[in-house]
């Protein structure tokens, strides 16, 4: 093969077993281009089936598509990966592909192997240079920890015992998404991490907001788990534009009119707090409590000071939405009576667990928020986290980790947005959220409907299998050149696999999940309809259950 002998070993005497040579030890093919990034290489047929047979996983499966080899540069090694395969008659050996550079690292004298491995490449092959199977040791020393702060997740790919770590410095400081289509292991899979982390931090401090209610069950022993019944979030803390969201139901130019009148009506309210006349000057935006009934009593006095001609039906549209709300029970967690007093300090280390004491993590269960309010709350929740920061600047820094479960709601992209206000400040916290110590941990089943800059925002990217031609494609842009090869195996992965690149790892990598203990595991498991439509008892009684439940709308 272009004058090297690959086939060394057939040349041995007759009688002598094959496998009598270290297939690590021989070339499997040579350097034909090199470009920028990637480069093209010839494999021989011949010795890729010799390493199929090899005991070590990752020498038999050396130049497979997905697989990693190295080239030997001066006295290092450069290590690629490769991204296609394809037959070529007039290629040395009947094979051409194509490889991306991962990185490069020193050569251990005696045994050839890689260590002081680092990112990027310095020195370029030359064509004609050999190509060598990378061998679990090679790759051990590759994945080894550099020394930063990890926590362990699963096993490399292809081998059995290389344990897969994240940094956790790297891949919260610059925001990390975890994509997957439904049935892959998402939920599970983000659990998983969450426990890594809250094991390693028991003092951390992590909001989730979940809309289906699934992690309640996982994080029973470590966190603490809010939902209608017990969240009590203040109205008062929502800002002007919240405020607007929930309590004007008009469109177009009468919406401008309801909320010149909110205004100037709501900052009235708040001025008529004790808090308000200490500080002076106060916002509409200010979160300062104030009593609904003074809201709808400014409202009335100032429909009273209207004269003949102009209309009274944008007060009337406020004062009815605001009766409406405080009526309904479905709202008791945001406009209950008792939520009047001063709380936002109690409220906030609630939420955000501080201290934590062993409870690092809160869940934020909105499944029973009223769907109309849902994307408001997220905002208000997610705007603390935000507004927090910034004014605890001058405080030792205390950083947050805000995760948001089905994120393509709530920061959706333009052909869906809403013009809402919760993908705005999530946008904002996807842009600058670092310079203030907060992290966004985004979960989404379709990247495709995620606003455009969000994603490439994410430092880490943990992608399962994805099913969507558009999602795979959208999750390609998103990530690094480097990581093409792997990329390309996304449709192919196995549940509770996955491929990680970014900032939370040495070089791109294929993970299989660890297995989560039971009482770890979120309420995300698909039904079997087979055995469940086998079985039968008791269905007149669950009926009536479930009718009472929804008539009280409590769940």
């Amino acid at each position: 093969m272009s004058g090297h002998d690959f086939g060394a070993a057939q040349s041995a005497p007759s009688g002598t077993p094959i496998q009598d040579f270290d297939n690590a030890r021989e070339p499997i093919g040579i350097v034909l281009e090199i470009a920028g990034s990637g480069s093209a290489i010839a494999l021989d047929l011949q010795r890729l089936q010799e390493c199929g047979a090899d005991d070590d996983p990752s020498v038999a499966l050396a130049g497979q598509v997905g697989s990693q080899i190295k080239i030997r540069v001066g006295k290092g090694w450069l290590l690629a990966s490769v991204r296609t395969q394809r037959q070529d008659a007039k290629t040395p050996g009947g094979i051409m592909a194509q490889i991306d550079f991962l990185g490069e690292g020193d050569e251990e004298r005696l045994t050839g192997r890689i260590h002081s491995f680092r990112r990027g490449v310095t020195r370029y092959p030359i064509p004609g240079a050999l190509i060598y199977p990378a061998t679990s040791n090679d790759l051990r020393q590759i994945y080894a920890s550099d020394g930063r702060t990890s926590v362990q997740v699963g096993t490399v790919f292809p081998t059995k015992d290389i344990r897969a770590g994240l940094y956790i410095d790297a891949m919260l400081g610059k925001h990390f998404a975890l994509l997957g289509s439904t049935g892959t292991g998402k939920s599970t899979s983000a659990a998983l991490i969450l426990h890594r982390i809250c094991e390693h931090a028991p003092d951390g401090h992590i909001v989730m907001i979940d809309p289906h209610g699934e992690y309640s069950a996982a994080f029973k022993q470590t966190g603490m788990l809010f939902d209608v019944s017990n969240l009590n979030m203040p109205y008062w803390l929502m800002n002007f534009e919240e405020h607007c969201e929930v309590f004007l139901t008009s469109t177009g130019n009468d919406r401008q009119e309801d909320m010149d009148i909110l205004s100037k009506c709501l900052l009235a309210a708040r001025g008529k707090n004790r808090l308000a006349e200490q500080m002076g000057k106060i916002t509409v935006d200010s979160p300062i409590p104030y009593l609904l009934s003074d809201l709808t009593n400014i409202i009335q006095t100032e429909m009273g000071k209207l004269d003949k001609a102009t209309s009274s039906a944008p007060f009337m549209r406020i004062r009815t939405k605001i009766d409406e709300l405080k009526a309904d029970p479905r709202y008791q967690f945001l406009f209950s009576g008792m939520l009047v007093g001063d709380t936002m300090a109690e409220f906030i280390a609630k939420i955000f667990r501080m201290p934590s004491r062993g409870k690092p993590i809160s869940i934020i269960d909105v499944s029973g928020v009223p769907s109309d309010v849902t994307s408001t709350v997220v905002a208000v929740l997610s705007r603390l986290v935000f507004d927090f920061a910034i004014w605890s600047r001058d405080e030792k820094t205390r950083p947050v980790l805000l995760v948001c479960e089905e994120a393509h709601r709530y920061v959706p992209n333009e052909k869906n947005s809403d013009g809402s206000s919760v993908g705005r400040i999530l946008s904002r916290i996807a842009k600058e959220g670092r310079k203030y110590g907060i992290s966004l941990g985004l979960i989404t089943q379709r990247p495709s409907d995620l606003a455009e800059g969000v994603l490439s925002q994410c430092g880490t990217i943990i992608s399962m299998r994805l099913n969507n031609d558009r999602d795979q494609a959208f999750v390609k842009a998103a990530m690094p050149e480097g990581a093409r090869g792997f990329l390309d195996s996304i449709p192919a992965l196995r549940n509770r696999e996955c491929i990680i690149c970014g900032e939370g790892v040495s070089i791109p990598i294929r993970v299989a999940f660890d297995e989560l203990e039971e009482a770890k595991r979120p309420a995300s498991e698909d039904p079997s309809f087979s055995q469940l439509w086998n079985s039968s008892g008791g269905e007149e009684e669950m009926v009536l259950r479930t009718v009472q439940r929804w008539r009280a709308q409590g769940r």
